[in-house]
């Protein structure tokens, strides 16, 4: 029996502009982009799946864009209803979550050995062997969900799943873009939002970009040898079959358990994933920019375009679309993903940052920033000298010189680091907006070498504050740790003098 047809029923989670939250089929979300805000989830994960699922949508229903031109023409007149409807006809049948033949996104002849909690799509729950903090679902005897959820955290275990060593059919591997910090620039509306992401894809790369509904599902058998092939494009990178799922609907159409194991592995090749930004790893080639604790805005010029080319694709797309409509321009980019300790994932995320407006002009403000960025590292060296210096003379209480791992852990539970980065944060987000303000550089150096000193004074000062009601130990380390702190200090305030405008003498 056939139920749940994606392209009709409601699943997909949208705002209005008016604050109106509401969920919409396939077909409703493409047809009225231009009415809805945004696409919003308590998932970050879901987000950036969901976006990329009716990005593969619009690459097959569009046959393109295949070039600039293409694309700007796209821009100006809107999204095509009548191509995405007819598209839409044409493949319905393999759009039913539930189906014999086709279900979506699923291997309908996949009996497993054990059927599992559905809570295994989705990273936001507990695992069968792990507890996420927080969560209390009982995986053996779980509540169900809705098909509208079920959808929507397949996709998002697609998109995202990591290797996790052996399943029932074939050993597991990691999603094409897994571990990435994905890039979204926001338009005033969901239609400039996807129409940024369409990055143009080679005319002949996209004859053979077959997203997941246009493949027929893999055999059992097939699945037990553990393929392996590369991507054929875009639509098929954005809707891979990381993991063989098999949903068993209940009567009344909910979902509790399913059939979870091994997919296809995505071989290597030279493609890249319009949405990652890339660096250079001397042993290892290109790889993408990742979510780490340091937090991404510390490596935020590497999400802006330069001559490397190793920027997001669809940031350099949504600049150029917007060249000739500056009022369209994405004022914020969004920058979804997770980051993982091998099987482990450790946390998943979404963060906001303003997309400065000197990037619609010909300026290049990436090495401005990566400079300004650099500062702030090279300032926390100092910090961290300090720092060392009052762990190592508290640890050794002057009468033997500790094992540097032993420092090292102190300076680690120690507050005035992290600190300084979390006010750094802070006055980055103050930064970024200066750069749409059109200020001169030179003011936007010394805002940033002000806040760089700042963050370093406040940090040190509540350390301080906490050693001051201490042994004599203690504040003899921190009288010996402030030297090359002041040092540093002294540096700043010397630029930040240089930077200064020079007063006019007033003409008698």
């Amino acid at each position: 029996m056939s139920r749940f047809n994606l392209i009709d029923e409601a699943w997909i989670p949208v705002r209005f502009p008016d604050g109106r939250r509401d969920e919409l089929g396939i077909r409703d979300t493409l047809l009225r982009a231009r009415e809805i805000t945004a696409i919003e989830d308590p998932s970050p994960l879901v987000v950036a799946a969901l976006h990329r699922f009716l990005l593969a949508l619009l690459y097959r229903a569009l046959e393109g864009p295949t070039d600039k031109e293409q694309a700007k023409v796209l821009f100006r007149e809107g999204l095509p209803g009548e191509k995405i409807e007819a598209y839409l006809d044409k493949w319905r049948e393999r759009f039913w979550l539930f189906h014999e033949a086709w279900p979506f996104g699923q291997i309908p002849g996949f009996e497993p050995k054990e059927w599992r909690a559905w809570t295994a799509l989705a990273a936001e729950f507990n695992a069968d062997t792990a507890k996420v903090l927080f969560d209390h679902v009982d995986v053996q005897s779980p509540e169900d969900i809705p098909p509208s959820s079920a959808a929507r955290w397949l996709l998002a275990t697609q998109t995202f799943s990591v290797s996790c060593g052996k399943s029932e059919l074939s050993h597991t591997k990691s999603a094409p873009s897994a571990t990435g910090a994905m890039i979204l620039p926001l338009g005033r509306d969901l239609q400039d939002t996807l129409l940024f992401a369409l990055v143009p894809e080679n005319r002949f790369a996209l004859s053979e970009d077959l997203p997941l509904w246009e493949r027929d599902p893999e055999p059992t058998e097939s699945l037990r040898k553990g393929p392996s092939r590369p991507a054929g494009g875009i639509a098929d990178r954005y809707t891979w079959r990381t993991r063989s799922i098999r949903l068993a609907p209940e009567s009344s159409g909910r979902v509790c358990r399913l059939a979870f194991a091994s997919g296809v592995d995505c071989a290597p090749g030279d493609d890249r994933d319009p949405m990652l930004g890339y660096r250079v790893d001397e042993k290892n080639g290109r790889l993408p920019i990742q979510f780490r604790e340091r937090g991404i805005w510390r490596d935020f010029d590497s999400l802006l375009p330069d001559d490397s080319k190793l920027s997001p694709q669809v940031v350099e797309h949504a600049i150029e679309l917007t060249r000739t409509f500056p009022d369209r321009f994405p004022r914020v980019t969004l920058v979804l993903g997770q980051a993982n300790d091998k099987a482990k994932i450790e946390f998943w995320r979404m963060e906001r940052f303003e997309l400065p407006s000197a990037l619609a002009g010909e300026e290049d403000i990436r090495k401005e920033i990566h400079s300004l960025l650099n500062r702030a590292e090279d300032t926390q060296k100092a910090l961290w000298k300090a720092c060392a210096s009052f762990a190592r003379d508290l640890v050794s209480r002057g009468t033997r010189d500790p094992d540097k791992k032993d420092t090292r852990a102190f300076v680690e539970q120690m507050v005035p680091i992290p600190l300084y980065w979390s006010i750094l944060e802070a006055r980055f987000h103050e930064l970024l907006h200066a750069y749409t303000l059109d200020k001169p550089e030179r003011e936007i150096t010394l805002q940033w070498f002000e806040a760089v000193r700042d963050a370093l004074n406040q940090a040190w000062e509540q350390h301080r504050a906490s050693v001051s009601t201490g042994d004599a130990w203690a504040i003899r380390a921190l009288v010996k740790a402030e030297g090359p702190l002041r040092k540093e200090l002294d540096e700043l305030s010397q630029q930040i003098t240089n930077l200064k405008p020079v007063p006019q003498k007033e003409e008698a």
